[in-house]
């Protein structure tokens, strides 16, 4: 069971933390996506399911400037949440958990049929009540497409995120695999279902550096997630400043949000991979000598803290 703090006058809009709803002003230096805890049949052997391990990772990112990150972690993949609220105690690093779910390829057809009749009231109780019932509370919601389009499971995964996103103001991250397929996700996602776009968040475009589709996904309002090193496509992470750079020449510099995705076990920094310190360290470092210090620390603040805020005032008005 979470102990939360006393109720005190709801803070809107606000960041809903596994400690609780915060200003958003105050989540700080963001790794706007990344995990903690991950596990999936289409990773075995890579789990990312010690505790001990994300204990160190938070305690490296926390000692390279790093004051809150997004848990990018969806429902039914190892997320560990009632691990969550220790670990930012202990850390002093913010963690935002996430709801939703990802492709169906990292399910059981099980899980799936279990699920499946009523994914938004799910989405919902994780997002206003708790995960488990008991747990701390989502604050995002994350989907997934596919490889340059949309399938049925996505399309029915992204109409209960929306349907939830509706009920709770949440915003919706969405993987886009191998980042493609971005254009598409808008014309359901902000087309067919209405979600403001200032409610997307698109994740993984560093590896696919259109900048067509960049501008154009920025140009319809959501945010951009650029979430790296690439481990399928280290070709595209030299192109990653020129990218932002474009973004920003074109007006779009707060649309843009930037995380480590540390998704297996040896991309922690705590078993020699980059981790989540890289961001951090050689990854900002990189991006300050092209755009400069004061856009990529509006990346890393100002942009999360006005991406991942909800006004959550309008769940307790919500009857299913």
């Amino acid at each position: 069971m979470v102990n939360r703090a006393p109720a005190e006058a709801p803070v809107s809009p606000a960041v809903r933390t596994v400690l609780g709803d915060i200003a958003p002003t105050d989540l700080g230096i963001c790794d706007a996506h990344d995990h903690l805890f991950l596990r999936s049949p289409q990773l075995p052997g890579q789990e990312l399911d010690d505790a001990g391990a994300a204990a160190a990772e938070l305690s490296a990112f926390r000692a390279a400037g790093g004051a809150a990150v997004i848990q990018w972690t969806p429902y039914g993949m190892g997320r560990r949440a009632a691990e969550l609220p220790r670990l930012a105690r202990e850390s002093g690093v913010r963690i935002v958990a996430a709801t939703g779910l990802h492709q169906a390829a990292h399910y059981s057809p099980e899980l799936l049929a279990r699920v499946g009749a009523d994914l938004a009231g799910l989405f919902v109780s994780e997002l206003t009540e708790g995960i488990g019932g008991s747990g701390p509370r989502a604050g995002m919601i994350k989907v997934a497409g596919g490889f340059h389009g949309l399938d049925r499971h996505a399309r029915h995964t992204m109409a209960a995120a929306a349907e939830a996103q509706r009920a709770t103001g949440a915003a919706i991250g969405v993987h886009l695999e191998l980042g493609t397929g971005a254009l598409d996700v808008l014309d359901l996602l902000c087309g067919a279902l209405a979600v403001p776009p200032d409610r997307v968040i698109l994740g993984h475009l560093n590896r696919s550096p259109d900048l067509v589709v960049h501008r154009a996904a920025a140009g319809a309002g959501a945010y951009l997630a650029f979430d790296g090193p690439s481990r399928a496509h280290h070709a595209t992470d030299w192109r990653l400043p020129e990218a932002l750079a474009a973004l920003a020449e074109a007006g779009f510099g707060d649309r843009i949000l930037l995380g480590g995705d540390t998704t297996t076990a040896g991309a922690r920094s705590v078993n020699g991979g980059p981790g989540m310190p890289y961001l951090l360290r050689r990854h900002r470092e990189r991006l300050v000598r092209t755009l400069g210090a004061d856009l990529v620390t509006r990346f890393l603040t100002a942009n999360p803290a006005r991406a991942f805020a909800a006004d959550w005032t309008r769940a307790s008005h919500h009857s299913r």
